[in-house]
């Protein structure tokens, strides 16, 4: 690692983007790993957020992005109305490669030697199985397989989310949270977006959609012939003609410079993290007069179902949990007008509100 003081250690101390509680460097030689857990804040609670595994280019971008994803699990938590706050771990390597029973036990063992501080659940390059085997050695791992007193897969509950926060979307600006013979484009039909297909298909929206994997999108197709579109990619997707709603639901930074000006849609809307490119695209969006639901707001209800594992998991209490991003998204849209400022700020300035108010007392 190099110029780590002119880096990593900048950001954790002193930036805007630092504040963090602690941050634990793990290596276990026996099984290759070489792990980064990140705490943000345990103002509302232990801090909650998934294993990212993935091989990084260097050991200061997995430290970096191990600090950005742990602020952004804080922010998330609060909106989602969680006792919990914001962490996040990394797993530097390639999973095809490296990702062993053993190193996962290792794994386990130090978000353990953190005492209950920070949960654990999946996230890139991690899946149910994977946390079954951390769980084998920390009791602090959520998003097990049912099998395992888990709740498995939660990407039926997040795009649940996604969609209640459409509907709070054409509450705010057309007056009725009714997605009837509304045009939506969802760019990534993976796990979380063909759920939103059927959500969307059930209320009677038009929907167009677009995948990297010609399967994903044929099987889509296949179970609606009516209704249902392809655009060739995301570029041309986003310049639908007639599109209400733009979901991104893959990779972040889709509203970026150059995405932006030629968007057709008149809200965005999706599942995928960190879809502002860098900080400013927020008012860009706001110029061009489109609506924009931040994203760490309306796709949290797979944290939620995650932190409901602790508790024993119940589905329809987590589906009523998630039912409430409608008004959460709302109550953001009438920060955002009252305040004169993006939908984003707004969303910023209430969770961090909420965390003040709570550090007090803990």
């Amino acid at each position: 690692m190099t110029d780590v003081s002119d880096g990593v250690l900048h950001t954790l101390f002193r930036s805007d983007q630092g504040g963090h509680e602690q941050v634990v460097l793990c290596q276990d030689r026996a099984s290759g790993l070489k792990a980064v857990i990140a705490i943000h804040s345990t103002a509302l609670g232990p801090a909650l957020g998934g294993t990212r595994f993935y091989p990084y280019a260097s050991e200061e971008e997995a430290v970096a992005d191990a600090l950005n994803l742990a602020r952004g699990m804080s922010y998330k938590n609060a909106m989602a109305g969680l006792d919990h706050g914001g962490g996040k771990a990394v797993i530097i390597g390639d999973p095809e490669r490296i990702k062993t029973e053993e190193l996962l036990l290792a794994y386990g063992r130090f978000v353990a030697s953190l005492g209950g501080r920070y949960v654990t659940a999946c996230d890139v390059g991690t899946y149910v199985a994977d946390m079954d085997v951390v769980a084998r050695e920390c009791r602090w791992t959520t998003g097990r397989s049912p099998e395992n007193g888990g709740a498995g897969d939660s990407s039926v509950l997040t795009s649940y989310g996604v969609y209640q926060g459409m509907r709070a979307a054409a509450q705010h600006l057309w007056g009725d949270p009714s997605l009837r013979d509304r045009k939506v484009g969802i760019a990534g039909v993976g796990k979380v977006g063909h759920h939103l297909v059927e959500h969307l298909r059930a209320e009677g929206a038009e929907v167009v959609i677009t995948d990297v994997r010609e399967d994903a999108v044929r099987r889509i197709l296949d179970r609606h012939p009516e209704g249902v579109s392809a655009a060739a990619d995301t570029e041309a997707l986003i310049r639908t003609e007639g599109l209400d709603i733009y979901a991104p639901c893959a990779l972040g930074g889709a509203l970026s410079d150059e995405t932006v000006p030629v968007l057709t849609a008149k809200v965005v809307c999706g599942a995928a993290n960190n879809q502002l490119a860098h900080p400013g695209v927020e008012k860009d969006l706001a110029d061009r007069g489109i609506l924009y639901a931040p994203d760490y707001v309306v796709n949290a209800g797979g944290v939620i179902q995650v932190a409901d594992e602790l508790n024993g998991f119940d589905f329809d209490r987590c589906k009523a949990k998630a039912s409430k991003i409608f008004d959460t998204t709302l109550a953001i849209f009438a920060r955002a007008k009252e305040d004169g400022i993006p939908p984003a700020a707004a969303a910023d300035r209430i969770a961090e509100q909420r965390m003040a108010e709570a550090r007090p007392s803990r």
